[in-house]
C-alpha cells in the first residue's frame, strides 16, 4: 500500500503562483507513474498532469500546458505541481494519484490517491 498526502493549497490572486507536493509513504512509490487531477464543484474529476516513473516524461492537459510543471523527487517519494499565472478556473481540490498507469489521463489507470488540497484562485 501506498499513502499519499497533498500539501501547499491555499487561496491565491489571480496570475499568482502556487507549489503542491504529494508526499508517498508506505511501500516505495518507485516504479508507479504519478499524477495530478483536479475536481471543482460539480464537475468530473480531471486530469491535469502526469510523470513517468522511467524517464520522467510528462503530459499535460491543454488547459495547464506553460503554466503548470509536473516533477517527482524520486529519493524523497515527492511529486510536485508548480502552478503560475493561476486563473479563477484553475479553482478546485487538487488530488495526487499514483498506479502503473502509462500517464494515462483516466482516474481509473491510478491505484492511489491522496485526500486532495484545496486551491482557490481569486480574480
Amino acid at each position: 500500500q501506498v499513502q499519499l498526502v497533498e500539501s501547499g493549497g491555499g487561496l491565491v490572486q489571480a496570475g499568482g503562483s502556487l507549489r503542491l507536493s504529494c508526499a508517498a509513504s508506505g511501500r516505495t512509490f518507485s516504479g508507479y507513474d504519478m499524477a495530478w487531477f483536479r475536481q471543482a464543484p460539480g464537475n468530473e474529476r480531471e486530469f491535469v498532469a502526469a510523470i513517468s516513473w522511467g524517464r520522467g516524461a510528462t503530459d499535460y492537459s491543454r488547459s495547464v500546458k506553460g503554466r503548470f510543471t509536473i516533477s517527482r523527487d524520486n529519493a524523497k517519494n515527492t511529486v510536485y505541481l508548480q502552478m503560475n499565472s493561476l486563473k479563477p478556473d484553475d479553482t478546485a481540490v487538487y488530488y495526487c494519484a499514483g498506479g502503473s498507469s502509462r500517464g494515462s489521463s483516466r482516474p481509473g489507470a491510478y491505484d492511489y490517491w491522496g485526500q486532495g488540497t484545496q486551491v482557490t484562485v481569486s480574480s
